[in-house]
């Protein structure tokens, strides 16, 4: 379960309309934003008042914003947009019917995998909020990829752009293995075979 220290708790409903109002949206994601969202609710403020940590340089206050949705899919532009139009730094927990996702955007959106709302945790580290919102983007970009975590000598942005040619990658030796399976013909299978053999020891190298 998602908690905070008592004083961070705020648990403000925010109406739709007047959230929504103050941000420059399409017309598309203006009736997303009200065919997909159910509610809005700031759940907590993390700041030097509230939790047992100093200001940061570049981070002052953290907010998090529960989205309660109306149906188990959203237009994740929606989160996009608030992130990008807001000077605070912003992490959603996404609810659908017991179960939730965390979500956050740095240059892109990154989510985690939909879960038990139980299950959804995250941990305050460091000792002041630049290192506390770093812990956060570490714990939500970085989900389910550990080889990138043990990287701790790379700065958060050089992991994220690990990560973003490692998932390329993936993707590209995917794309080539369905190929080669479908190919009969013998040359073109050796060609296909031999690409696939340098992107996956391309991979390695990502990897190790």
């Amino acid at each position: 379960m998602l908690t905070f220290t008592g004083q961070a708790a705020v648990g403000r409903i925010m109406p739709k309309e007047a959230f929504y109002k103050n941000l420059t949206l399409s017309n598309q994601i203006r009736a997303s934003f009200v065919t997909d969202i159910k509610r809005i609710v700031m759940e907590y403020k993390l700041s030097p008042d509230t939790i047992n940590v100093a200001q940061g340089t570049a981070v002052s206050e953290i907010l998090i914003l529960a989205l309660e949705l109306k149906k188990p899919v959203m237009d994740y532009r929606i989160i996009e947009n608030i992130a990008r139009q807001n000077a605070h730094k912003l992490i959603f927990l996404i609810k659908y019917e017991g179960q939730g996702q965390l979500a956050l955007y740095y240059s892109k959106l990154y989510k985690t995998d939909w879960m038990p709302l139980d299950d959804i945790n995250l941990e305050v580290k460091g000792f002041d909020l630049d290192r506390v919102w770093d812990g956060f983007v570490e714990q939500i970009a970085f989900q389910n990829t550990e080889p990138i975590m043990q990287h701790a000598e790379l700065s958060i942005d050089e992991r994220l752009n690990k990560q973003d040619r490692i998932n390329r990658l993936q993707k590209e030796i995917e794309k080539l293995e369905r190929l080669s399976r479908s190919e009969i013909q013998p040359k073109k299978k050796f060609e296909l075979y031999t690409r696939l053999q340098g992107l996956k020891k391309h991979l390695d190298e990502e990897n190790s």
